[in-house]
């Protein structure tokens, strides 16, 4: 009984295999990878831009200079406002001149004291020299006379060296705008006590032109030394002010500074401007507008449909059912546009969204094109 059971039960059991392993062979099997990603697309056109590359700038004078006394005394006119513009030459503070005065006409009187005694002295020496000839005086006193004479110049020569520092410190006496410009607010007012050196009076830059400033990448050098050394066309150069309006004079590429940071890697680049009606002062903060290749007909694409990665761009061109990745070469960013320089033409078709699920030659549904703006 036993037996028959085991043989019935031997010969049930390969059946039931054979069975299964065949309705598993007539499942169908689906492949994840193989299905389409859906995506939207939009089709690369070309547009009339005008690129531009900004950079943070600030204003500085052409000529700037502080203001400190030479002389020691008291103010006793201050001849300007604060914040006047002035003229060169123009007198700006007085130091009380009285005892300068006094001193000039001191050193006046020793240069005319001297003068008198060189000519008594020399008119002495000719006697004697006469005298001489005729063997009528000793050649001793002539000796002397002669030694009088010179002493009598060299009393000369330093009593018009004092009358020059006399007559220096008067003039020191005086302070004048060494250049036309503005000068800012005084730090002292009549009657205060002032020294050689101390304290600062005051600041006077010149206004038109006016320089801004800026810091550009070393690898930036050779296009601004090619600017600088060729022809510079109108409108290279502009700036925005700080609450957005445009400055409506261009500038001029004057100056690249001496040498590069050696932390940094960055240099300073000097663009002069006309300031005819003191809008730019020195120490603001504006933006620096330099036009670049990108100018004319340019292709410009969404720049959300751009991948980057590693330092490299890219995007997804479709191409029938899939996808290949196109390494671009990206130019001016323009709001929520980018320039291509290389990489793509009009007419082509990129993934504008669905590009996370995305690898090269993946399949793709492609929805409706995105409109070109």
């Amino acid at each position: 009984m036993k037996r028959n059971f085991y043989r019935l039960l031997t010969a049930i059991i390969p059946s039931v295999l054979l069975l299964s392993c065949g309705e598993g062979n007539n499942t169908p099997q689906q492949n994840p990878a193989a299905a389409a990603v859906p995506v939207n697309t939009y089709t690369v056109k070309a547009e009339h831009v005008t690129g531009t590359d900004t950079y943070p700038g600030t204003v500085e004078p052409l000529n700037e200079v502080e203001l400190r006394p030479q002389v020691a005394g008291y103010i006793t006119n201050i001849f300007v406002q604060d914040g006047q513009k002035v003229t060169k030459g123009q007198k700006l503070y007085e130091i009380d001149r009285s005892k300068y005065q006094a001193a000039l006409r001191q050193a006046q009187a020793s240069v005319q004291t001297a003068k008198a005694n060189l000519a008594r002295a020399t008119k002495d020496l000719e006697r004697y020299e006469r005298l001489e000839e005729k063997e009528a005086i000793a050649r001793q006193q002539v000796d002397y006379a002669r030694t009088d004479v010179q002493t009598a110049q060299a009393q000369l020569q330093a009593a018009q060296a004092q009358l020059a520092s006399v007559s220096t410190d008067l003039g020191y006496s005086v302070i004048t705008a060494p250049f036309s410009g503005t000068v800012g607010i005084s730090q002292v007012r009549v009657g205060a006590q002032v020294s050689p050196g101390q304290p600062l009076l005051n600041t006077i830059s010149s206004d038109d032109p006016i320089a801004v400033d800026f810091v550009i990448n070393e690898q930036e050098i050779p296009r601004f030394n090619r600017l600088m050394q060729g022809q510079q066309p109108d409108s290279l150069f502009t700036i925005t002010l700080s609450d957005g309006t445009n400055y409506p004079h261009p500038g001029k590429l004057s100056a690249i500074d001496r040498a590069v940071g050696r932390q940094s890697g960055t240099i300073t680049v000097r663009v002069s401007f006309p300031n005819p009606n003191r809008q730019l002062i020195a120490g603001m903060t504006v933006t620096v507008n330099v036009l670049n290749q990108d100018i004319g007909e340019q292709v410009v694409i969404p720049y959300r449909a751009v991948t980057e990665q590693m330092g490299e761009y890219f995007v997804y061109v479709v191409q029938g059912d899939s996808v290949q990745q196109q390494n671009l070469e990206l130019g001016t960013r323009l709001q929520d546009k980018v320039v291509v320089r290389e990489g793509l033409k009009p007419g082509s078709t990129i993934v504008l969204e669905g590009m996370q699920r995305l690898r090269q030659g993946a399949k793709v549904q492609t929805g409706t094109p995105a409109a070109s703006k």
